[in-house]
């Protein structure tokens, strides 16, 4: 299933790669989302990241490429995207 058209509130995210190792393997609840970030609940912590460097599952989906979704969530919803 494709979720750059669904909203991503409250849904699970896990950082599967990133320029920044550090991230790889982050997960949790999000919490907000914005043009170029988005907050997620870990298990004790509130982190924001920013979309620009990571790549991301959603609910265990194929991964979605942080740079490709820089624009506003409602934005993104309604974007078209091209096939590979």
């Amino acid at each position: 299933m494709n979720h750059w058209h669904t909203s991503w509130l409250a849904r699970h995210l896990e950082v599967v790669e990133s320029s920044d190792p550090t991230l790889v393997g982050r997960r949790g609840v999000v919490l907000d989302e914005s043009r170029n970030t988005i907050m997620i609940q870990e298990s004790d912590k509130v982190t924001t990241l920013a979309k620009d460097v990571i790549r991301f599952t959603i609910d265990g989906s194929e991964p979605v490429v942080g740079s490709m979704v820089c624009q506003r969530p409602e934005d993104r919803v309604q974007r078209k995207y091209r096939r590979n």
